[in-house]
């Protein structure tokens, strides 16, 4: 609305005076996106005469964070930046705009909350299920449609272990888990997301904040250590226990294992491996109840600096980029990104990102929680517990004591 009443302006009065322009500064870190986010900025100046959008991306490997607070020691505090969390959130609070009131919110389930208020625009979505490849089930008789339990996932490892001859495939699962090979965060962060939010709503953090305070949920996470060690059983063990990524994703594309543990992020690396058969999402089915949404999460936000003298255009350019046209175009097309916005009918090239789009029109899906644990929670403490356990699956009841003893510790971190 800024735009369109600036610009009207600026054809009164015979042309003696010209309205001032708004002038959007944004300032983002994702180098990926720079020059898509350059064309739409400028796309949506052009449209909108009133307004002139311009974009800062900190290269790659900088400190965005540092960066920031330099800026905003200059007095040059941008309209539009990024945070990626609470912790990001804790610092620039005084700066962050409510964005409550704004007509996209309504249309996602990803936007940043702080304290009943809207805080941030999601960037774009990430998120996984079990990946699997649609041929290898088919052959092996397995609906991927019913994997919604743990009893379901047990049978159908069960098959796909018995005819692996048959069925060309080195192991029915590619996971990793080596801390020593960097791998800690397959298991010991996306797996374990698995119990802090599956089968809740999506906003529930009861199990995370139990956790925060030094709890355990036992019942709940021996269902969980049950699933866990169905995985660690069947997966190709040379990779599980050493493997890297590489390894980890050429094996899947390459149809020597019929499921892949990772997020959408690989589907580039797909492509670029010429996989071409067919892809799909089962979901991380630990319970004993059904199990049917994907796990599905926003890395990063946009936020409005509450200071700004260009408030309402910043505001504005925000909500062109999730309800028209031309920002889905830039979204999905433009910058290749799963935008978090239901009415967004675009569909991204790859199979993965297909299929998380697909589940977040559908809803019924999990929240992403690893994100409020402790720093370094993930790497330093539940990573050498999970590599521990993918060395001995079957001591389970170990497994659930370590992290027990690991969780009663959180609360002095």
């Amino acid at each position: 609305m800024a735009a369109v009443i600036a610009g009207a302006a600026g054809c009164t009065g015979g042309g003696s005076k010209k309205a001032k322009e708004a002038s959007v500064n944004m300032f983002q870190l994702k180098v990926e996106i720079k020059d898509a986010l350059d064309g739409y900025a400028a796309a949506y100046t052009a449209a909108n005469p009133g307004t002139r959008v311009t974009v800062e991306t900190l290269g790659g490997g900088g400190d965005y964070g540092g960066a920031l607070k330099a800026k905003a020691q200059a007095g040059q505090m941008p309209d539009i930046f990024v945070i990626e969390g609470l912790g990001g959130y804790e610092i620039w609070k005084d700066y962050i705009a409510d964005l409550s009131g704004e007509s996209w919110v309504q249309d996602t389930d990803l936007a940043m909350k702080v304290g009943g208020k809207v805080v941030g625009f999601p960037v774009a979505i990430e998120g996984y299920g079990l990946a699997y490849n649609a041929e290898i089930l088919k052959k092996a008789g397995i609906d991927p449609a019913k994997l919604t339990t743990r009893a379901a996932y047990e049978a159908a490892l069960k098959t796909l272990d018995s005819k692996k001859a048959e069925l060309g495939i080195d192991a029915p699962v590619a996971m990793a888990a080596s801390v020593a090979g960097g791998m800690w965060w397959v298991a010991a962060q996306h797996n374990l997301a698995c119990y802090w939010g599956g089968g809740l709503e999506f906003t529930d953090t009861t199990v995370i904040n139990k956790a925060l305070k030094g709890e355990l949920d036992i019942p709940r996470f021996t269902q969980y250590a049950k699933y866990l060690q169905l995985l660690y059983k069947y997966a190709d063990q040379k990779i599980l226990l050493n493997g890297s990524y590489d390894d980890q994703v050429g094996a899947f594309a390459q149809g020597k294992t019929a499921f892949l543990h990772q997020g959408n992020w690989v589907d580039p690396n797909l492509k670029q491996l010429g996989v071409t058969f067919e892809i799909g999402y089962a979901p991380h089915a630990f319970l004993d109840t059904e199990q049917k949404g994907l796990y599905l999460f926003a890395p990063s936000w946009y936020c409005v600096n509450a200071k700004s003298a260009n408030l309402d255009a910043a505001k504005a350019f925000l909500k062109a980029m999730a309800t028209t046209p031309e920002g889905h175009d830039y979204m999905v097309n433009k910058a290749g990104m799963i935008p978090a916005f239901k009415s967004v009918t675009l569909k991204p090239s790859g199979q993965l990102s297909q299929a998380l789009m697909a589940a977040n029109a559908r809803g019924g899906n999990y929240g992403v929680f690893f994100g409020m644990l402790p720093d370094g929670a993930g790497q330093n403490v539940f990573g050498p517990i999970f590599d521990l356990f993918a060395q001995n699956p079957d001591k389970m009841d170990q497994f659930i004591t370590d992290m027990q003893k690991a969780v009663a510790g959180l609360p002095k971190m």
